[in-house]
């Protein structure tokens, strides 16, 4: 799994609309990077709801917010489109099957899923936060903010 103070594996994926996000465009900007199981679970939709409520505050603070999980884009778009989801882009880690997470060292084998995680990726492309939750739990957002802030 990658540390903190590790250089974040560059990548790049579509997100719901198609458009390709590559991480290291983002130089001089913090990325959270939000790993979610699957779409269209309770959870998950929680999870991705709470960034987009919070998507300004993050954005005041230099951060662009991400989901991320092995779901291909029409299920990204669809999922986003019923959850009323307007700015936060969410990438689809479908091929080569988790990828991305697996560089990160978030996959899971034998599920065929990405762990539940927040990774947040420093202006400079370093790793300066990282957390795995239990598949059940909610991520705290307020958690994150905190570490944001500083």
């Amino acid at each position: 799994m990658v540390k903190v103070g590790d250089v974040a594996p560059d990548f790049v994926l579509k997100d719901q609309n198609g458009e390709e996000f590559r991480l290291s465009d983002f130089r001089g900007r913090k990325v959270l990077l939000s790993f979610h199981p699957l779409a269209w679970t309770s959870i998950c939709e929680r999870q991705m709801k709470a960034l987009e409520e919070h998507y300004d505050e993050l954005e005041e603070l230099n951060v662009v917010p991400v989901g991320i999980s092995v779901d291909p884009v029409p299920t990204k778009k669809a999922w986003a489109d019923h959850m009323g989801l307007k700015k936060l882009r969410m990438l689809a880690d479908f091929w080569p099957h988790g990828e991305v997470a697996r560089k990160y060292g978030l996959f899971r084998e034998k599920d065929g899923i990405s762990e539940r995680a927040n990774v947040i990726i420093d202006e400079n492309g370093r790793v300066a936060f990282v957390k795995i939750y239990p598949l059940g739990e909610l991520p705290n957002l307020n958690e994150i903010l905190a570490v944001l802030k500083g």
